[in-house]
């Protein structure tokens, strides 16, 4: 069954900037709540891109979490990104849309389609969106302290 979840964060930054941030992969790996992510294959950016992150009590080990891989299938900069799941236990889409609402204000809109058995999505909704606000909400924080720059 399919089940979906969306988020929207304003960010502090140009919708450049914001996409900049975004698209820098392992920096994520700052602001995802307990995720380490990292790109697996020779293409950094666009389409074809593979991306893997881990999620869980110890991220940089790797322990008691879940791996999800996914793989780049829409690339719009500096818009949208979409990106299909092709791990054994997550699978579907995901995508994040930025829209300018002003030189130094964009809006993020984050959201999934996550295919998965009703009762285990149900079982792990508020979890997953409790942490994806927390980590879009850490996001921004990063890019008011830093103006962006990913520094």
């Amino acid at each position: 069954m399919n089940n979906s979840i969306a988020i929207t964060v304003k960010l502090p930054v140009s919708i450049e900037r914001a996409w900049n941030s975004i698209q820098d992969w392992e920096s994520q790996s700052d602001w995802m709540l307990q995720t380490r992510v990292w790109v697996t294959s020779e293409i950094r950016e666009g389409i074809g891109t593979e991306i893997e992150a881990f999620t869980g009590l110890i991220p940089s080990k790797k322990f008691f979490g879940i791996l999800d891989s996914m793989r780049v299938t829409q690339w719009n900069p500096p818009y949208s990104c979409e990106v299909l799941h092709t791990g054994k236990i997550i699978k579907g889409t995901g995508l994040f849309r930025l829209e300018k609402i002003n030189d130094e204000e964009t809006l993020f809109h984050w959201s999934e389609i996550v295919i998965a058995p009703r009762a285990l999505f149900l079982l792990t909704l508020p979890g997953l969106y409790i942490g994806v606000r927390i980590s879009l909400s850490r996001f921004a924080r990063a890019l008011a302290r830093t103006g962006g720059s990913g520094e």
